[in-house]
């Protein structure tokens, strides 16, 4: 079995807990077929939102791991988790699921409470991800609340920093929220680290998109 994994933008903290969950879920055997292209969400964060050039780049990328015969794929940024939507009719047809890492990281949220906080260091990432939490909240016949949490000057910091910037931030709005979700994958790491401390629920994508990878492959049959 062969997984590809579709990075646009990566730290070696998100590769090894991608990597970790991913194997959690298929076994160590599974092969992993990595592709990266920074430059997408460099364009992204530099415009704004997703326009035309890095989104036909992504897309070249689902191909590519396509045309290498990867049994399905995790696309793992959620800055461009709507390429992903739009490209599954192509993935059905070709009979390659793309898994978005985010979604039911979301649904989760909806289902631990009404008052969901979102927290990214990027804007470009915090309202495709607030988006997200929006619409899978109206599949699900409810209604949410979004609190937004955007961790000003967090991007690219080390661990320590990083974490002591995500704590300062989510001290912020803790008592308005029942659940915060972290918008980056490459915030994951710091999950546990903040439920310890304001005993509230933490979601970080990684653990949620492996798992719903398994069931795409169990669904098409792979396994």
């Amino acid at each position: 079995m062969k997984v590809g994994l579709i990075y646009t933008s990566t730290t070696p903290e998100l590769i090894e807990l991608v990597e970790q969950e991913v194997k959690k879920q298929l076994g160590d055997e599974v092969e992993l077929f990595s592709l990266q292209d920074p430059s997408i969400l460099a364009d992204v964060r530099t415009a704004g939102y997703v326009t035309t050039a890095p989104a036909a780049r992504l897309i070249g990328m689902y191909m590519k791991a396509a045309e290498e015969g990867v049994d399905a794929m995790l696309n793992l940024c959620s800055s461009v988790g709507q390429v992903a939507d739009a490209a599954q009719s192509v993935a059905k047809y070709i009979g390659v699921p793309i898994v978005r890492v985010d979604e039911e990281m979301c649904r989760e949220a909806v289902r631990l409470g009404k008052r969901v906080g979102v927290m990214a260091t990027l804007p470009t990432t915090l309202e495709p991800t607030k988006g997200t939490v929006a619409r899978v909240a109206r599949e699900m016949g409810t209604h949410v609340e979004l609190i937004d949490c955007l961790v000003d000057g967090a991007f690219g910091l080390d661990q320590e920093q990083f974490k002591q910037r995500l704590t300062a931030a989510a001290k912020e709005i803790i008592d308005q929220v029942d659940v915060i979700v972290l918008a980056q994958g490459s915030m994951a790491y710091a999950e546990e680290h903040l439920r310890s401390i304001f005993g509230k629920p933490f979601l970080g994508s990684p653990r949620f998109g492996a798992a719903e990878l398994k069931k795409a492959l169990q669904a098409k049959g792979t396994i």
